[in-house]
């Protein structure tokens, strides 16, 4: 039987795919691991909300540490970088490789992301980082074009009908950067 590992990045950019994938009868639980969020607030603010989605849905949610400093340690010298550039790569590597190692290491079949749901981000660059992850693992990886299916008209209902939370920037300081600067 399957059992899928979903990283999320966010409530808003997940809440549509855990409907779809609770609708259907999945078995999955969320993960949330982004030690890219530029504060500890955000971070809760972001953490909070995916656990309120889940607890909706009754999907498992688990979470590993807030480590800041580990992020920090790996787009070091990338933090001019445009988005979508090395430092997102660098970013979503890390991500997808803790990600892949705690599914391998907990009993999962299969992981998966959404971490390039958003029209900001670049779903080939997200899924040649995931598909080294799964290689490194030796677990495979869902490729799943979650941007696909009606996810985002769900989205939309489920933000607006929740409340949900709704950044306005990927998390990283250099990100939210450049969206003030713009």
């Amino acid at each position: 039987m399957e059992k899928l590992l979903l990283l999320s990045c966010c409530a808003p950019c997940s809440c549509g795919v855990i409907e779809k994938l609770a609708r259907q009868g999945r078995t999955f639980t969320v993960l949330f691991y982004n030690p890219n969020i530029d504060t500890e607030s955000e971070y809760q603010k972001r953490l909070a909300e995916n656990k309120r989605v889940c607890a909706r849905f009754g999907v498992p949610f688990a979470q590993l540490p807030y480590e800041p400093e580990v992020w920090q340690n790996a787009v070091k010298g990338l933090e001019a970088e445009p988005e979508r550039g090395k430092r997102c790569s660098v970013c979503f590597g890390l991500r997808l490789a803790r990600a892949a190692r705690y599914a391998k290491e907990n009993g999962f079949t299969v992981f998966s992301s959404v971490l390039g749901i958003s029209r900001h981000k670049d779903l080939a660059q997200v899924n040649e980082q995931a598909l080294q992850a799964a290689q490194k693992e030796g677990i495979p990886y869902d490729l799943t074009n979650w941007r696909k299916g009606g996810t985002e008209q769900v989205k939309t209902v489920l933000m607006r009908d929740m409340q949900i939370y709704n950044q306005t920037y990927c998390g990283c300081p250099y990100s939210h950067r450049t969206k003030n600067n713009s």
